[in-house]
């Protein structure tokens, strides 16, 4: 037992008191992640189709895209805090709104506003991430950040599924309380007058750094369509899998709620222990296939393993690993290639990633499941995870190769 504490101290030591606060500041944010992981159940619920259902989420996925850009644009110039505070305390009041219109053309429109209030903060919270973490514990601060996601993911998915067979309405209303406490927590604790970024540190960065653009960097921009592919398989999680739960699997939504809880929870007690013992050891493209490979398998499980098979631990099993050997690194990879003057640019164009496939993720999917049936659709994300396997290889290859 005192290896294991042991064990467990190493990997939280040494991360800045900046690091835990903004970390504190997410917790509080995803603790209230409710809405986005149950609104194709509520949209089918109110008696929308799955295609609908798929176009309402797919512009969420349109308005994270443009709040990516904008996020990344305004990060450089006008600093990260403020437009972390934008994006949390408009994103919160938007929530309010998404939960009262009830026409389909309204909700799409709020949802796409939504998207791209909520998601112009991502780049400004990488970019703070970056500032207030050093180099040798980069990755971990992440990892630690995504810890503090996915403890308020496990919790917000857990209520939010004991909530949604009751109310749903009040889905809207927690998510957008939980938004504004966040920018509340932010701006007492870390504004700038409250917590001084190190300046020194950031002029000595820029005098030794060239400030290329995002946008022609060849390997950077093929590592941004790879992760699209990886993240259009990954959000099937969000969208189309909740419906195949329900409908193929019989699953309720406290059940769901309960398979999403144990994602984060694994997350939380392994991912900073892991990636403390992986970080610096190898390249950080060398873990990214494995994770991929993961999720890949995560889903053609359910195309494998007869139905009466408890499916969805198998399935959050395989997923947690993936997400542990994968995204901690893709983050340490596309910082890796950043300046301090173009920061903005690069997390943006990596949050656009995401975005993209938040798009075509769950509106391509919910057409072929509606279509061709879940086995095809399951196939088909093996199929794509593949590829992406394939080409993180190749431009680990490829960086080694220009390095050396």
């Amino acid at each position: 037992m005192r290896k294991i504490a042991a064990l467990y101290k190493e990997a939280y030591t040494g991360l800045s008191p900046s690091t835990w606060l903004l970390s504190l500041v997410m917790l509080i944010n995803r603790a209230g992640t409710m809405v986005v992981p149950f609104m194709t159940l509520y949209l089918t619920q109110r008696g929308y189709s799955i295609s609908s259902a798929g176009m309402v989420m797919a512009l969420f996925g349109c308005g994270a895209i443009c709040g990516g850009i904008i996020g990344g644009k305004l990060t450089d110039k006008i600093g990260f805090y403020r437009v972390q505070l934008f994006a949390l305390a408009g994103g919160g009041l938007i929530f309010f709104l998404l939960g009262q219109v009830t026409s389909l053309p309204m909700i799409c429109a709020t949802a796409f506003l939504s998207s791209l209030v909520n998601e112009s903060f991502r780049p400004a919270n990488a970019a703070a991430i970056v500032q207030y973490s050093k180099e040798e514990n980069r990755t971990r601060s992440y990892s630690l950040n995504r810890l503090a996601i996915n403890v308020g993911w496990a919790c917000g998915g857990a209520l939010g599924g004991f909530i949604a067979s009751h109310n749903y309405q009040l889905l809207f209303w927690i998510d957008g309380c939980t938004n504004i406490s966040a920018a509340v927590m932010l701006w007492l604790f870390l504004r700038p007058s409250k917590n001084q970024v190190d300046l020194h540190k950031t002029k000595i960065a820029k005098a030794h750094t060239t400030g290329n653009s995002a946008y022609r960097d060849k390997p950077y921009l093929v590592f941004v369509v790879l992760t699209m592919l990886f993240a259009y398989c990954f959000f099937q999680s969000f969208s189309t899998l909740p419906v195949f739960y329900k409908q193929q699997l019989k699953y309720t939504e406290s059940y769901i709620g309960m398979v999403m809880a144990i994602n984060g929870i694994l997350i939380t007690l392994f991912e900073m222990i892991i990636v403390h013992q992986l970080e610096r050891k190898k390249r950080t493209l060398t873990y990214i296939p494995i994770g991929v490979m993961l999720i890949g398998l995560s889903f053609v499980t359910f195309n494998i393993l007869p139905l009466w098979f408890p499916l969805a631990i198998v399935w959050v099993l395989f997923v947690t690993a993936g997400e542990i050997f994968s995204m901690p690194f893709l983050n340490s990879f596309w910082i890796s290639r950043t300046s301090p003057e173009n920061r903005g640019q690069y997390a943006g164009l990596y949050t656009v990633a995401w975005s993209v496939a938040q798009v075509l993720g769950p509106a391509t999917g919910a057409q072929i499941a509606e279509h061709y049936g879940f086995e095809v659709l399951w196939w088909f994300v093996g199929f794509i995870c593949t590829v992406a396997i394939s080409g993180f290889i190749w431009l680990n290859r490829k960086v080694n190769s220009a390095t050396a």
